[in-house]
């Protein structure tokens, strides 16, 4: 029985042009028997989830079959082409975005030119996320655009989680692995000034200490111990910079130090001189 074809869509109603993420619109539709478009570009991303049926994507000279549970992702400007099967022909849903932010969103779940499609064996949240997306633009309510970007976000996050779990065990990617020296990166440089510790930060990122302490070592060059202390004293040479009402042990301890011995002891090592010393420096110029 040939399935009868159709067509939805519906638009932002409040298209805001400053933001930093855009949702341009969403729709549905059930496709006719080899029903094609393109080859042609997009001036926007457009994401499209398959809720049954068959068909081919090509994009960067590669044909990708998919079906039911599938996505595929189209990027601004790539040449792209996609087809329903004669037989059993796509059901779609998707939503068109575009603005600053999101070459970075889309970066971040792992999707690229060359690997536009997800397997994501059913994921029961992305075809209920693509549904809430296009009501909240169907209310045309003045929070549309902020309710149909969260919707996105997670969208974008369950395809993070698919593409994250869908290497082998074990065997972690060289981008997995620069994410993850990010991760403790910005973990250090935002709690430099608490007392933490590498076990700690271990523990919060979710990782093994040694294992953590050896990537973070192959991409950095040094330890995470002492990635904190230069950290750390950088810190503290700032502040004895531009902070002349601050006290030595006051600067110790904003930066991490709670024992001013100890920081005086790594700032020589760091300067060559004393805190004491190098304010004085400064003071002399």
């Amino acid at each position: 029985m040939t399935k009868p074809d159709s067509y939805y869509v519906v638009s932002n109603p409040l298209p805001a042009q400053d933001r930093e993420l855009i949702v341009l619109f969403a729709g549905e539709s059930q496709t006719k028997p080899e029903h094609k478009l393109g080859p042609k570009v997009y001036d926007y991303y457009l994401v499209h989830y398959i809720l049954s049926g068959k068909g081919i994507f090509s994009c960067h000279g590669q044909e990708h079959s998919l079906g039911a549970g599938d996505s595929f992702v189209i990027e601004p400007e790539q040449l792209i082409s996609y087809v329903s099967d004669a037989a059993d022909p796509w059901h779609y849903c998707w939503i068109a975005f575009t603005g600053p932010e999101a070459d970075g969103l889309v970066a971040s779940t792992g999707v690229n030119p060359l690997l536009p499609v997800i397997h994501t064996k059913r994921n029961r949240h992305i075809p209920v996320l693509f549904r809430h997306i296009q009501q909240a633009l169907r209310t045309r309510k003045a929070n549309a655009q902020l309710k149909a970007c969260g919707y996105l976000q997670l969208l974008l996050a369950e395809y993070c989680e698919v593409l994250t779990a869908s290497t082998l065990p074990g065997v972690v990617t060289e981008a997995e692995s620069d994410r993850i020296v990010q991760q403790a990166i910005h973990y250090l440089s935002t709690q430099y000034a608490e007392p933490i510790t590498i076990e700690l930060m271990a523990e919060s990122l979710g990782y093994n200490r040694a294992y953590l302490s050896r990537m973070f070592k192959r991409h950095t060059k040094v330890t995470p111990v002492t990635f904190l202390l230069k950290l750390r004293v950088d810190k503290a040479r700032l502040l004895l910079r531009e902070r002349l009402e601050l006290t030595i042990e006051q600067i110790a301890a904003s930066v991490g130090f709670y024992d001013p011995l100890y920081f005086s002891k790594q700032f020589r090592r760091w300067y060559g001189v004393s805190p004491s010393e190098y304010r004085n420096q400064i003071k002399s110029l």
